[in-house]
């Protein structure tokens, strides 16, 4: 699985609502997010803040719309958003998705995002219903759409600089198929207990221009 690279993270706004989740989020970091717009098809929609190496951040919130019952993605941030919010998932971009069909046993699922200028992001996605079950697992993406329109385009003075997951080392490497080192390319990783059970990213840590933020 050569090639694989962290493409974002997805945060689930909770209670609060996804403007003020956005707005505390990134008065935290120092940076304006965007609004992304909606994904049709998910039934939902959210807002995006560009990283450093071509990795972003995306916040997220289900619309009240039949889709968000019948997608796995809407139905996973819907779950994530009732439980209170709070990290979601990391997702993996690939330069050719259908090795992890072959491997993983089904298809992608198309994905698309209608952007509030009017441009249409495509791609492919595998992995959500694994992450609901097993939320330390990440999903997978092949962008369709030009690099000069993925949402880390813009590049960013803020960088990710470590995660920490509630999970196993082994379990992931293992469904990655290799080192769950090798996507995250110089990210950190710390991988905690799971007592509990509950699985999954507790929080992400980053480099700003005024230090260090951690979000939970």
């Amino acid at each position: 699985m050569c090639g694989m690279h962290l493409d974002h993270l997805s945060y689930a706004a909770g209670p609060e609502g996804l403007a003020a989740c956005v707005q505390r989020i990134g008065a935290r970091l120092g940076a304006g997010f965007t609004d992304g717009g909606l994904h049709p098809s998910f039934g939902t929609r959210n807002f995006v803040l560009p990283l450093a190496d071509e990795t972003y951040l995306e916040v997220v919130e289900a619309l009240d719309h039949p889709a968000a019952d019948r997608a796995p993605f809407g139905r996973a941030v819907t779950m994530r958003s009732r439980s209170g919010g709070g990290w979601l998932a990391w997702a993996i971009r690939v330069p050719e998705i259908a090795a992890l069909e072959q491997r993983l046993g089904r298809a992608a699922a198309l994905g698309h995002r209608r952007r509030p200028d009017g441009f249409d992001l495509r791609w492919r996605q595998l992995g959500i219903n694994d992450v609901t079950e097993d939320p330390q697992l990440p999903f997978f993406v092949q962008w369709e759409t030009d690099d000069q329109h993925h949402p880390s385009a813009a590049g960013s003075s803020i960088s990710l600089r470590r995660l920490e997951i509630a999970g196993d080392e082994e379990t992931v490497d293992a469904y990655l198929g290799t080192s769950a080192r090798q996507p995250l390319d110089a990210v950190e990783v710390e991988w905690l207990p799971t007592d509990d059970g509950d699985t999954g990213v507790v929080a992400a840590v980053f480099d700003t221009p005024n230090g260090e933020v951690r979000i939970d």
